[in-house]
């Protein structure tokens, strides 16, 4: 049966979630980043861990994933990063060095591409066809597949609706379905945690998955976010590219930029796939 945690925080709506993100205030902006402090990752993946019971190896990353704090009180970045203290080096690091195997990165770069599903599919195949438990799929995220790494607030501020192609009008691919209440041991289960019912980067993340965002497609996002005038705080460039970083979702790892951290990840023997 699957934990408390999971059944407590699925009986919470979508809905519910956003207004409470909303009741937080859309007038966050240049003020609120002096205030914010580094931060863990996220305290609860081990907790509500999907990861098959066999998976030590995998586990042990997500532990060490899960503690490692990521920095989020930044004021102004500039648009070449030059010092690892300017990205999640620590946790970045720690994935690029896993010594369990196999190992995949995914570039996946359009938000309305099946990219969660293809990873889902390649969890369920890895660990229950070929017997690899310890399996791990990192998203090498960029493009418009970046705005899933942003939380509501952000969406809500900057209408990053807009941005979708008519695809989505809020950030749902943060939701936890019903599905991911159900049974892991059922793993066939076709309405279960591990079904298509359950593509949710959250449930993905509780699977394992790492998604790695990209400081560039940060960068170039809050140019064109500046192009449009969606500025509400009249920001400089360096000043709203900051605050974009502040707001990546808890979990996700920063990079320098994806498409220059994949040779690195290729060269730790991931094997890449395009989505």
């Amino acid at each position: 049966m699957p934990d408390n945690h999971i059944e407590n925080q699925t009986t919470d709506t979508a809905t519910n979630r956003r207004k409470l993100l909303r009741g937080v205030g859309l007038s966050i902006g240049a003020a609120s980043l002096a205030g914010m402090a580094v931060r863990p990752a996220r305290a609860d993946m081990t907790a509500s861990s999907l990861e098959p019971k066999a998976a030590n190896t995998l586990a042990a990353l997500t532990a060490r994933l899960a503690a490692t704090p990521r920095r989020r009180n930044f004021k102004t970045v500039p648009m070449i990063l030059t010092s690892p203290d300017q990205w999640d080096s620590e946790a970045l690091n720690a994935v690029i060095a896993y010594t369990g195997s196999p190992k995949q990165v995914w570039d996946n770069m359009a938000i309305e591409s099946p990219w969660l599903n293809l990873m889902r599919n390649t969890l369920n195949a890895q660990i229950y066809s070929w017997k690899n438990p310890n399996f791990l799929a990192v998203s090498a995220t960029h493009g418009t597949a970046h705005l899933a790494l942003y939380d509501q607030l952000i969406w809500d501020k900057y209408d990053l609706a807009a941005f979708t192609k008519g695809k989505f009008t809020a950030n749902t691919l943060l939701d936890v379905p019903t599905a991911a209440a159900a049974n892991p041991a059922d793993f066939n289960d076709p309405n279960g945690a591990f079904s298509p019912a359950a593509n949710s980067i959250t449930v993905l993340q509780r699977r394992g998955v790492v998604f790695v965002g990209c400081h560039n497609a940060i960068w170039e996002f809050s140019a064109a976010l500046l192009k449009k005038g969606k500025n509400p705080d009249k920001l400089p460039h360096e000043a709203l590219a900051a605050e974009l970083t502040n707001h990546l979702i808890p979990g996700a790892i920063l990079s320098p930029g994806i498409v220059g951290t994949i040779p690195q990840l290729q060269l730790a023997g991931f094997h890449y796939t395009a989505s």
